[in-house]
């Protein structure tokens, strides 16, 4: 939604660096695909007029989200985007996304640029990200995600995470570990607002087992089938009633467009990376505020500078449901920001500051970096 900001001349981006980062994890994290030991990512500082903005890319190592990668999004920005946007000058970051627009799909590549530069108009005008994506407030509601895990443990992290005060819990799942899952964690939490989140590991002629978490009382059921199927979600949505929350279909405003229109997804999880960039996200959740359908900001195990353009973007106001942004602590060591991004009684602070509010921290960066390239206009 659009809003009144203080007008400036136009930014011309006369510098960038990129780096590819490595975090460690703090513990092990499995889904349906997989379990990651470690966040591998590209990190992007855009220039212009003595100020910077961060990004950093969401694509995994492997395509087993979506499919892209971090060698072909590294290889994207470094030959064709970066060289792209370098030396021109941009009234608004809607300018620059309509210039990246013609490369297909990539959505995650494109997104680390167009968020930087969010970072950067943000900063030109000396006003919190938020502001001027429409948002407001001080704080967001914040749920947790649990990888998948022995039964016995998961009930002590769902414990420990609901006496820290999330609002939500979301339980990672995949055939075998399911139904008795469930039984189990609502034996002991009856009013815990549960979600399960299946990263696309079911099918349709899965559908009795599905239905079966119709006695559990979750919140929404995420991804359950094809990461690229809408008409089966529409119809698997029509079989049960638990509302469906889509993630990996929804790429494109057209995606949600699509969903909405067809009842294929009653909740919709919004990553801005994996959307396009903020543009996109917001039109997004503008589309899905005009259906009466609630959204969601989900994570991608993302650091402190991801983390933060998420918190900026889950003020706007159909960010109704606790979003996957919860404390660093939980994931990495060490972040690599100056600032601490950590919950108080389930509620994540906005960062305060220009822009996105935190700052690299250099000393900690050069660690963590696994390579490093200037680019000059």
């Amino acid at each position: 939604m659009p809003v009144a900001v203080p007008t400036r001349a136009a930014l011309r981006i006369d510098g960038a660096t990129l780096r590819l980062v490595r975090l460690p994890l703090v513990t092990p994290f499995t889904i349906a695909t997989g379990t990651m030991t470690e966040k591998v990512f590209p990190l992007l500082t855009l220039r212009a007029d003595g100020l910077e903005g961060f990004a950093e890319g969401v694509m995994d190592p492997l395509p087993d989200y979506l499919e892209e990668t971090v060698a072909g999004a590294m290889s994207l920005l470094e030959q064709v985007l970066l060289p792209q946007v370098l030396g021109q000058t941009f009234l608004n970051p809607e300018s620059l996304a309509t210039l990246l627009a013609p490369w297909r799909a990539n959505h995650m590549a494109k997104a680390t640029v167009e968020m930087a530069f969010w970072d950067l108009w943000a900063k030109s005008l000396n006003l919190p990200l938020q502001t001027v994506l429409g948002g407001t407030g001080d704080a967001i509601d914040v749920g947790v995600s649990l990888g998948i895990g022995p039964i016995a443990g998961t009930i002590d992290r769902v414990a420990a995470h609901l006496q820290q005060g999330y609002k939500r819990i979301k339980l990672k799942v995949k055939p075998g570990h399911d139904i008795g899952l469930l039984h189990a964690v609502r034996a002991e939490f009856p009013d815990a607002h549960l979600t399960v989140d299946a990263n696309c590991c079911y099918t349709l002629a899965d559908t009795g087992l599905i239905r079966r978490m119709d006695d559990f009382a979750l919140d929404y059921i995420e991804q359950p089938l094809a990461w690229d199927d809408i008409h089966d979600h529409a119809t698997l949505q029509s079989r049960i009633r638990t509302p469906i929350c889509l993630d990996e279909c929804i790429r494109t405003v057209e995606h949600a467009r699509k969903a909405l229109q067809t009842d294929a997804a009653r909740v919709i999880n919004i990553k801005v990376g994996r959307s396009g960039g903020h543009a996109a996200a917001r039109r997004i959740h503008d589309l899905c505020e005009a259906f009466q359908v609630p959204v969601w900001c989900g994570g991608m195990l993302e650091s402190g500078i991801g983390r933060a353009h998420n918190i900026h973007l889950s003020t706007l106001p159909n960010f109704s449901k606790p979003g996957d942004t919860s404390s660093a602590s939980r994931y990495f060591t060490r972040d690599i920001i100056e600032q601490q991004l950590e919950t108080v009684s389930g509620r994540m602070p906005v960062p305060k500051g220009p822009g996105i509010g935190v700052t690299l921290d250099l000393d900690y960066l050069k660690t963590a970096t696994l390579s490093h390239q200037d680019f000059r206009a």
